[in-house]
């Protein structure tokens, strides 16, 4: 595997990212480097140039081998830790292996990735369970408070805790060590949304002892697309099962997920090498730089714009979120139109990819930090808003 290059602009060599473009969404769907996906079409020429041999005899000892890379990166035990296609497959696999009932509680907070959020009313609405939604809304003050308010709102009928470890919609890092530790006193199952955690922040699973904790490896990790896993304990295992039911039903935990027909496994064969490269631009160095330049970006936004970051520096990992003017998008109402259309607005005028989430009757604008963006991107992007915000000030004089 080719050597990364340092972060910076200069890493971005090794994506295959068009240009001239400012890239602030890699938290999105991830971008796979080059060299990974060649890695991935290696796989993929294994797998056909004999698939009879490659699946039935290759395969699942190099897939155990992956996943048990993937669980020591993770802090994980190898036998709790299976690959699915993505979070919310393994969310909706995890759902549908709980046997709720009328009367039971699903506890959640308005961060909820929307996904997520609408299997959980389809799950609700075949069961007869209902949804316990816990306002956190934006900004949040700090971790001691959404622990406690996510706490509180555990009651005798909660069947399940379904908390984001990193929020999609807000960028925010959840206290999970916090709401775990209560959940399991009161004896309540906890699964952690994790689609952002891996190579983002320091992981230990087997200490953070959720029942349930999903996450990808194609956003911060940077595998192929298709590559996620599902952390059990075991405890939680009975009666769990993959969304599709195959030859390895009633085999158990993780061989039912591993053996589900035919698929193209590639991308979790190449989560590996992905660790690799992400150890090789620095790892733990690499997340801590990430983090420091999300965290200058948010301060340098919001002052520009006069507004405020959604958090405290410490609540946000290798993305942030800033709260955008209302003069930039008043009068129409800050929901999901309003916000894809300044999107699309940034990316026709400037050729800038980045987040605009609306959450707590305000927009949101949510920036990303990989190893290839640097403080000038936020600077072009603060160029951008803060001349849009001096046109429309000049229109309402």
């Amino acid at each position: 595997m080719m050597q990364p290059a340092k972060t910076g602009h200069s890493a971005r060599a090794h994506w295959g990212l068009r240009a001239p473009m400012t890239f602030l969404n890699h938290g999105s769907y991830g971008a796979a480097p080059k060299v990974l996906l060649q890695k991935q079409r290696d796989w993929q020429d294994r797998l056909e140039d004999q698939p009879c041999l490659f699946i039935n005899t290759e395969l699942p000892g190099a897939l155990r081998r992956a996943a048990d890379t993937l669980a020591e990166f993770l802090g994980a035990s190898p036998d709790s830790l299976a690959f699915v296609e993505n979070t919310t497959g393994g969310i909706g696999a995890i759902l549908r292996s709980i046997p709720f009932v009328t009367g039971d509680e699903i506890v959640v907070t308005d961060h909820i990735y929307n996904a997520v959020r609408q299997t959980l009313h389809h799950v609700c609405a075949q069961t007869g369970a209902q949804l316990r939604v816990v306002t956190l809304g934006l900004p949040v003050s700090g971790p001691q408070e959404v622990a406690a308010q996510v706490c509180a709102a555990v009651t005798g009928a909660t069947r399940l805790v379904c908390i984001d470890h990193i929020a999609s919609a807000s960028a925010v890092i959840m206290p999970v060590a916090e709401i775990v530790a209560h959940c399991r006193a009161q004896g309540v199952p906890v699964l952690v949304d994790g689609a952002h955690a891996p190579g983002m922040v320091d992981l230990d699973l087997d200490a953070l002892d959720a029942d349930y904790y999903v996450g990808n490896c194609h956003k911060w990790l940077c595998a192929p697309k298709g590559s996620a896993f599902v952390r059990v304990a075991a405890r939680a295992r009975e009666g769990l099962h993959p969304l599709a039911i195959s030859h390895a039903y009633g085999s158990g935990f993780p061989d039912e997920f591993h053996m589900i027909g035919t698929r193209d496994w590639s991308p979790a064969l190449t989560v590996p090498d992905a660790i690799a490269f992400h150890q090789q631009l620095g790892g733990a160095a690499l997340r801590a730089r990430n983090h420091a330049v999300a965290v200058e970006g948010a301060a340098l936004l919001a002052e520009r714009l006069g507004t405020q970051a959604g958090a405290p520096d410490a609540m946000f990992g290798a993305m942030a979120t800033v709260e955008l003017p209302q003069m930039l998008y008043s009068p129409e109402p800050p929901e999901r139109p309003t916000a894809n259309a300044l999107k699309a607005r940034l990316w026709d005028a400037h050729r800038i990819e980045v987040h605009v989430m609306p959450l707590a009757g305000r927009l949101w604008l949510r920036f990303c930090i990989q190893a290839y963006n640097e403080r000038s991107d936020i600077e072009a992007l603060a160029d951008c808003l803060c001349q849009w915000l001096e046109t429309a000030k000049e229109s309402r004089a």
